[in-house]
């Protein structure tokens, strides 16, 4: 059993590499390569400034009326129903206007416009109103397909596979590692039959709704992702008690050389225990991080947290009411999350419940028919997918910024002269 055990962990250590979801064989961008890539890779995380008192600006923001989130705005209402010329001339001419809307609301429900419909109209859509675009930046760590098959698309499936159909993705800000796109315009070309709504909720309303004392606890303590599992080594048990503990280590070692060689930002390697059957496992955990950020604009704080699609009790919970995923490959199993206090410590059930609550209290089912889109600002809204049924084909291409941002900071900060808005005192 001994040797059966060791030929396996030499299988393991060199699949290593290959533990990412094997989506597409697309090349991961680095530094000698990105120059040779014409879509620039998502951009570094913009966490901001460090709130001195998390809980004294939460009361302060309980106070403020915030702005309707997500508006929509139609062709209908705007004469331009099946004009697809016009509604190329409309972005153009409105550019700003639109950007501004989702500054300042979140995000913009577009629909109606025919435009959209397929792919080529639909980057017409954000070249027009001057989105610049940016590699997934999933990117860093594997390929995400794309929504057209071809190698160098920068508009990228969003989880259609009819073997997560029933699966919840919950509540999350868009990021990986130290990448996060500044916005992103999610298009509908096909709706499913049944479901498969898009979601969005209001990053500002969550850090408002929260519970203080959970809030205080969250930001100073920071969180912690746990990004994968490796549960392949319940074979450790077979050694000798005293050769487990030197073995283990070297295993750990190993493991985390060859993921760090793959991912652009630091991976911990914890052992723990996972399955029905404690099976010895490798979790990689990412470096702590605050769960509300300062926004990059704005300067609002806004809930920047995904345990709502990481937390693996809220995920399990989930499935009780829509059943488990259906795993096509071992890539789905190893590609496990779940999230913890920044120096590791368990969330509380309850805390998580909570969490959850305010959550779902947020969030807004977008029922998107074809050539609707939904322009967000990342940091601001947070998205997921209802589970469905049939047939559904949306889409995303994300940015890492557009046109006019750098104007909208400097109005902010003439704003900020005249009167200092009350979270920046």
């Amino acid at each position: 059993m001994v040797r059966l055990s060791l030929a396996f962990f030499l299988i393991t250590v060199s699949a290593v590499g290959a533990f990412a979801p094997p989506m597409t064989q697309q090349p991961r961008t680095t530094a000698l390569s990105a120059a040779s890539v014409e879509t620039p890779p998502s951009p570094l995380t913009a966490w901001g400034e460090r709130v001195s008192d998390i809980r004294k600006l939460q009361q302060e923001f309980k106070k403020q009326k915030l702005p309707e989130f997500a508006p929509e705005l139609k062709a209908s209402s705007l004469g331009l129903e099946g004009k697809q010329d016009a509604q190329l001339a409309y972005f153009k001419e409105n550019a700003m206007e639109i950007k501004q809307m989702m500054q300042d609301h979140g995000a913009v429900v577009i629909r109606g416009f025919d435009l959209m419909k397929e792919q080529e109209g639909f980057q017409q859509f954000y070249s027009a109103i001057g989105m610049k675009v940016c590699q997934d930046p999933l990117q860093s760590v594997s390929a995400r397909p794309t929504a057209d098959g071809k190698k160098d698309s920068p508009v990228y499936e969003a989880v259609n596979k009819e073997s997560r159909k029933n699966f919840f993705i919950g509540m999350h800000n868009e990021f990986v590692g130290t990448r996060a796109p500044r916005a992103a315009a999610f298009v509908c070309f096909k709706a499913a039959e049944t479901g498969g709504e898009f979601l969005i909720a209001d990053g500002r309303r969550m850090f408002r709704d929260l519970d203080p004392n959970l809030v205080e606890e969250l930001y100073n303590r920071n969180i912690r992702y746990s990004v994968m599992e490796l549960p392949f080594f319940g074979w450790v048990d077979n050694f000798p008690k005293p050769l487990q503990a030197p073995l283990m280590g070297a295993l750990k070692g190993i493991v985390s050389t060859a993921i760090n060689a793959k991912v652009d930002f630091s991976v911990e390697m914890l052992w723990g225990e996972g399955g029905y059957d404690s099976t010895k496992m490798l979790q990689a955990r990412a470096p702590s991080q605050p769960p509300i950020v300062v926004h990059p604009i704005s300067g609002e704080p806004t809930w920047f947290c995904n345990v709502h699609s990481h937390s693996s009790k809220l995920r399990k919970d989930r499935e009780s009411k829509y059943g488990a995923e259906r795993f096509e490959d071992g890539a789905s199993q190893i590609n496990k999350s779940d999230m913890f206090f920044g120096d590791d410590g368990e969330i509380s059930d309850e805390q998580l419940k909570h969490m959850d609550e305010v959550t779902m209290k947020n969030v807004r089912f977008v029922k998107m028919e074809e050539g609707d889109v939904v322009l967000l600002d990342n940091y601001k809204c947070m998205h997921g997918r209802n589970v469905f049924d049939g047939t559904r084909k949306h889409a995303v291409a994300w940015f890492e910024g557009w046109e006019g941002e750098e104007e909208m900071k400097q109005a902010k900060k003439v704003s900020e002269k005249k009167a200092a808005p009350f979270f920046m005192k």
